[in-house]
Order: structure tokens, then sequence, then C-alpha cells
């Protein structure tokens, strides 16, 4: 099987690439090096992903970003067994450029290229931890664009537990950032804020934590941070932005919590993994932390640099299918990209 792979994701604000080497046998990959542009400071300006922004600064990254991972990994070009790209889901144009570029590298050096599914990515992000997990575990894949609850069995082996009906974790951290008038991205700059405020200072609504299903839902949460942020006389005082900031994170940790004790219940396993960029919340992983030990529950997270989108969890997914049969590597450098992709639709 192809040992050494080169990874590249390009799925939205992040230009990542990375090099994995997959050993033989069953054992886990093993990341070597890993680069990563975020397109944050770029986008700042608009408050937000500007789509033909991201594709455009995804060309200008893409390679030199490639020949950085060479250099720390000390591996020459030619030493690439297989490249892997985010296939989808994300942005069109955006998985156009990674696509582009890896089949364009493949079809250079002769060698095989996997489109992979950027979530699956997440889900395995942490089998590049000090902490691996092990098969089964109940996956919260929680970030800007996605929440969902996942019943992991085996790579390519997922069953949706549960979802969001409306805005994700991710866009309720951004938008009541945004309504606070903090800075783009939003998530981290709201999570800084609620360090200095007092988490019950507002009464905030917890969305379907009673509906006795495991879905999500937090698009009336941000109306509810709009309705009393519009209470305040005049320009609200930092302290008051600060209360409101740290009882808006309570909310959401609250409900990404309970939810996923429920699924474990609901399931009967013993293992959790919290994959995407709101994983990275120190709030969310304290909470789960605390709640799963007094149910002797392990909790697994990605290593916090690799959170975010990046090319590592790429490369790790594409190592995981080919080493487990899922996928065989083709010399097919024709591409399409799926910007929709349900990761339950994901064949195994």
């Amino acid at each position: 099987m192809p040992t050494l792979i080169l990874g590249i994701e390009s799925s939205c604000d992040e230009t990542g690439v990375a090099l994995v080497r997959a050993p033989d046998g069953a054992g886990v990959p093993g990341l070597l090096a890993h680069a990563l542009h975020t397109q944050a400071a770029m986008h700042a300006d608009y408050g937000g992903v500007v789509p033909e922004l991201a594709s455009r600064d995804h060309i200008r990254r893409l390679l030199p970003l490639t020949n950085q991972v060479l250099a720390q990994a000390g591996q020459a070009l030619a030493a690439i067994d297989l490249i892997a790209y985010t296939r989808g889901p994300g942005l069109a144009g955006a998985l156009l450029v990674g696509a582009g570029v890896a089949c364009a590298l493949g079809a250079a050096l002769g060698r095989p290229v996997l489109g992979v599914h950027h979530l699956e990515g997440h889900l395995l992000s942490p089998f590049l931890s000090s902490d691996p997990p092990e098969f089964p575990f109940v996956a919260l894949l929680v970030s800007g664009g996605h929440t969902q609850l996942m019943r992991v069995d085996g790579v390519g082996r997922y069953a949706l537990l549960g979802e969001t009906i409306d805005d994700a974790a991710g866009e309720a951290f951004d938008k009541s950032a945004k309504l606070l008038g903090l800075g783009y991205p939003g998530g981290p700059a709201l999570a800084r804020l609620a360090g200095f405020g007092d988490p019950a200072a507002y009464k905030l609504p917890r969305p379907l934590l009673h509906s006795g299903d495991l879905d999500f839902s937090f698009a009336g949460l941000k109306t509810a941070v709009l309705t009393q942020a519009r209470k305040f006389e005049g320009a609200p005082c930092e302290q008051q932005r600060a209360d409101l900031a740290a009882s808006t994170q309570a909310a959401i940790v609250e409900v990404l919590v309970k939810k996923s004790l429920k699924a474990l219940e609901a399931t009967g396993l013993q293992r959790l993994v919290v994959a995407g960029g709101v994983g990275a919340n120190q709030a969310l992983r304290e909470q789960l932390d605390a709640a799963c030990a007094r149910r002797g529950v392990r909790v697994h997270y990605p290593e916090l640099h690799l959170c975010t989108d990046n090319g590592a969890m790429i490369a790790m997914a594409a190592a995981m299918r080919v080493q487990t049969g899922m996928a065989a590597p083709r010399l097919d450098y024709g591409f399409d990209v799926r910007p929709r992709w349900p990761l339950d639709a994901l064949a195994a």
C-alpha cells in the first residue's frame, strides 16, 4: 500500500498541506509534517468568507506550502506515493483549486490520487493525537458549518444520530460575536471575552435540550442574544459584553455536552471523540471532560493545532481508508467536487 501520503485541504478559508506516513500492516499512520495558512485576516474586512477571494488565495498558497512541508519532512516530491485532497463538502471554487492541484501533481508524478470527505477527515483527526481512540465510539462533529452526532464503528461505518436543524454551533458563536461587535473570526473572540464574564448573568435559551432526540438548533439562541443586546441602554459597557459572551458560550456548551451524554447513553458506548474547530473551545473541553469522567467515559480530541481545517486530517483519512481496504488509489486524474456531501452518505 502507499506509505507516504500528501494531503491537501482547501474547502473554505484555510489552506493546509501535510505528509503522513502509513506503516505496513495495521499500525496507526503518523504525521511527518504539516503547514497551514489561514485567510482570517483577509476576510476580516468583510465580516465573513468571500468565496472568490478564498479560491484565489488557495491558488497562491498551495505549491509554496507543499514545498515547505516536503522540506520540513526531508522528503523529495518524487517520494510521494499517494496524493489526497478534499473533495467536499465546502465552497465549490475552493474545492476545485485543491482537487486541480492534487490531480495535476498526480499526473506529473504518475502517482494515484484520492478524494476525501472533509468531515471524515475531522472525524479521524484524533487518531493523529498522542492518545488515539479505538473503535467504536460516538463522535461529536462541531464546527462553523456542521454540528452532528455520529456512531462510528470503523472507517467508513458511520450512522447519523442527530444534527442541527438550522445554525451550527460554530455559526452561533460567530453570529453572536458579530452582534457583540467582536471581530472575525468571531468564535475565538467570543470565547476570549467570555473568560471575563459571568455565565449566569443572562438567562438564554437552550434550544431542543429536552426534545427527546439528538438534534440541535442554535438559530433561536442567536435571536435571544440580539434581543438582550438591544436592551442595553446605548452602547453596552465592557462587563455587559463579557457577561453576555459568557452566557452565550454557556448555553452552547451545555447543549453540546448534554446531547453528547444522551448519545453515549443511547448507544451504550463508553468512548467519545470530539472533532472540528469548536472542539478547541476550552469551556467545552473542561465540561465534557468532567461530565464524562463522572461516567467512566473516555474523551478524545485532536491536538489543538489540528482542530481547524488542515491537510493532516485529509492525509490521515486517506491513509486509513487505503489501509482498511475501503479505498483503492487509482491513476485517474479526472475529478469532480461535492460542495454538499452528507457524511452518512459516504460509501464504505
